[in-house]
């Protein structure tokens, strides 16, 4: 192999290395507000997302690890202006992708077609969005006045526990376990995914782990009325859902009939809505307690 053909492979296997991020604009009005910008060649959001997928094929192909960021609009405006950047050229589209990558909700391109990417890919930026606006609640929740404690940090380690125990007593079965709690501003919600065989411990996502704690902690640092709910499948059985409201920094459980109130009753109407087949809607059991709960700090 000449030099100049050994230089071209070591560059190849170095490229395997870098890592990408792309940054994807999967909303139409998204699209269409960066059609603004004359250095922007796209004039079809359809047609865009279709290049953009060749892009990660090819990306893919090359044997990297490329990841894919939702690229808003407002936000890029704003960081071109913090930073005194042309928000007119495609170096600062290209330095603001950078930026995502680094603090931004990613989603790894594993060759799954864009109805999927897309759809994910918003969620995973919707999920990211509620943890870092709970987790800037939890920060500014202060001092207890009598005992000098971080209240934050508090009800954070107090949620976490409340989720331990709620999937030890869940038991066996696949359980997706829904968190809502209404803030000042939006109203917060997180959903995890959990599995459990036996007696053995449940398996979850770190992330989502700590995304669900996050919101529950906020509830529990403000003193705010929240829910939770939970839904378990198991092989050969119908599936039971089970329902607690968070009141003085604890679940407390519902019964049965508010579990069948809450689902079967439309939210905006106030309508009732038919029962979903397959399904029981339980009381929530009771939680063990734990002696390093606390009331909620004032």
């Amino acid at each position: 192999m000449t030099k100049s053909g050994t230089t071209t492979s070591m560059r190849r296997a170095l490229r395997r290395e870098v890592p990408s991020t792309v940054g994807l604009l999967a909303d139409e009005d998204d699209f269409t507000a960066m059609r603004r910008y004359a250095t922007f060649a796209f004039d079809d959001h359809p047609a865009y997302l279709q290049q953009v997928e060749g892009l990660l094929r090819a990306l893919a192909t090359q044997g990297g690890h490329t990841t894919v960021a939702l690229f808003d609009p407002e936000q890029y405006a704003q960081y071109c202006q913090d930073t005194g950047i042309d928000p007119d050229r495609p170096a600062s589209r290209s330095r603001y992708t950078a930026e995502l990558a680094a603090t931004g909700a990613l989603v790894p391109y594993t060759g799954q077609p864009m109805t999927t990417l897309v759809p994910t890919l918003i969620d995973t930026a919707v999920r990211h969005a509620t943890w870092e606006y709970a987790t800037t609640l939890l920060a500014g929740a202060g001092e207890c006045a009598g005992c000098g404690e971080d209240i934050g940090r508090a009800a954070f380690e107090q949620a976490s526990r409340l989720l331990m125990r709620l999937l030890e007593a869940a038991g066996p079965g696949s359980h997706h376990v829904v968190c809502s709690v209404p803030a000042d501003d939006e109203h917060l919600l997180a959903v995890l995914h959990a599995t459990r065989e036996g007696n053995g411990p449940a398996h979850l996502d770190s992330g989502e782990g700590a995304e669900f704690a996050t919101v529950l902690a906020a509830g529990i640092a403000l003193d705010k009325p929240g829910g939770v709910v939970l839904r378990t499948t198991s092989p050969g059985t119908r599936d039971r859902l089970h329902g607690w409201r968070l009141t003085a920094g604890t679940l407390h459980p519902l019964t049965e009939a508010e579990v069948f109130s809450a689902y079967c009753t439309d939210a905006a109407t106030g309508e009732p809505i038919a029962p979903e087949p397959g399904v029981d809607y339980r009381a929530g059991f009771t939680l063990a307690p734990d002696e390093d709960d606390r009331p909620t700090h004032h």
